[in-house]
């Protein structure tokens, strides 16, 4: 009888108990493809785009893009990022692995960086679904940055949110990471699966909301890389994906543009980066509205930016590079690197002083009004000389340069 009454409270209590959580499918790690199988081979793609590109110490080349089978465009939550690279100053490309988020997730705005030590930083965003409203920032490192096929450390997640644009080293030696968290987004959770087919998750189980969180943040390390923390935020109206990057001005300041609805935004900080300056408006008009662009500090202490610099409307065309000699007041020259649709533009900078832009082309090979596209990224090398004279003037100049294309225009 005892022995009965305690099996049956045995199993009264095991009844009781809440079921097991879930797996947070979206916190695991990536898995590293090296060998590109069919299901991420270049034949199974139906976009590309959203690419970047760096430049190792002695002059290897690596870049980055993600890819889908949807030939409409990259955003979908089956993409996965690609990693290539190039040994003879992008004349040819290899493409050497995939990173395949676990189920019901995927991998997207990928970013490469050198650091200060020389060690190759490669960050990517993972969310389940198409944006499940918490995002995250991944990474893994490599010390062998000029390596065909160099040691990566284990997949990292460093963040909440989406880091497609370089951190920023300032003259005290910490980096500062461009976090977007798309505050004023109104797609943000997005996550749509079909749950019969999804189950035991649900859509309302894979989406978070970051609150208070969300919008243009900045997250610092001042130990290298080690630790990671959110420090500051800037919150813009109109900014749904912010895609915002830093620049240490050089009377100490920090300025951060922002991508917008109503053109680039910009704030300001006289601090360390905690806290900015209300955000005001830097260039307006659908030349700018809506679109990535990219800015950083060359060796030469000229800023460079790379924006769509369209004659009319808001196409995503005419990408052009400018310079400037006054911490961005003016700017000067303008080399247009592409007329045709093109956008998300990122660079490098190399010794001797040669510039790296990558961009996508017709990212999609059929877009929703059915224009077919190329899906291609498309990598100019050109000089801070070519931007001021307005055209070409270096002899090793080239543009339009293909790393990766799905069909021929």
């Amino acid at each position: 009888m005892i022995s009965s009454m305690l099996n049956v409270a045995l199993v009264a209590a095991l009844c009781s108990q809440a079921p097991a959580a879930l797996p947070d499918l979206a916190l695991h790690p990536a898995r590293v493809v090296t060998e590109i199988d069919a299901d991420h081979a270049k034949s199974s793609r139906g976009a590309q785009g959203v690419a970047a590109v760096e430049r190792a110490p002695r002059g290897r080349l690596w870049a980055a893009w993600y890819a889908g089978k949807s030939p409409r465009g990259v955003e979908s939550p089956a993409s996965y990022v690609v990693l290539a690279t190039s040994g003879d100053d992008g004349v040819t490309w290899t493409e050497k692995l995939v990173l395949h988020a676990p189920r019901l997730c995927h991998t997207y705005d990928p970013c490469l960086w050198l650091d200060p030590t020389e060690r190759l930083w490669f960050f990517w965003a993972q969310s389940a679904g198409l944006q499940d409203g918490r995002m995250g920032v991944w990474a893994a490192v490599t010390d062998e940055p000029d390596a065909e096929n160099p040691h990566w450390s284990e997949p990292r997640r460093i963040s909440n949110g989406v880091m497609l644009n370089k951190p920023t080293v300032l003259g005290d030696g910490s980096w500062l990471l461009p976090v977007g968290y798309w505050r004023d987004s109104t797609s943000v959770p997005n996550v749509t699966f079909d749950e019969k087919e999804i189950a035991p998750y649900t859509n309302a189980g894979l989406s978070h909301d970051l609150g208070e969180e969300r919008g243009s943040n900045v997250v610092r390390s001042t130990d290298g890389g080690r630790t990671f923390e959110r420090i500051g935020q800037v919150r813009m109206p109109g900014t749904r994906v912010d895609e915002h990057m830093f620049v240490e001005r050089r009377n100490g300041s920090l300025w951060m543009l922002i991508r917008n609805t109503g053109g680039i935004a910009q704030s300001t900080s006289t601090g360390d980066g905690r806290t900015w300056k209300a955000g005001t408006m830097f260039l307006t008009g659908g030349t700018t509205a809506s679109k990535r662009f990219y800015v950083r500090r060359l060796r030469s202490g000229a800023l460079l930016l790379v924006r769509n610099n369209a004659p009319t409307g808001s196409a995503r065309s005419h990408l052009t590079a400018f310079v400037s000699d006054d911490d961005g007041l003016t700017w000067q020259g303008g080399l247009l690197l592409d007329e045709r649709e093109s956008s998300y533009p990122d660079g490098a900078e190399g010794p001797n002083g040669t510039l790296y832009v990558i961009y996508d082309q017709t990212r999609y090979t059929l877009n929703r009004d059915g224009k077919p596209g190329t899906g291609s990224v498309l990598l100019a090398k050109f000089t801070e000389a070519d931007i001021r004279a307005g055209r070409p003037v270096d002899p090793n100049t080239k543009l339009r340069a293909v790393v990766t294309r799905l069909r021929e225009e």
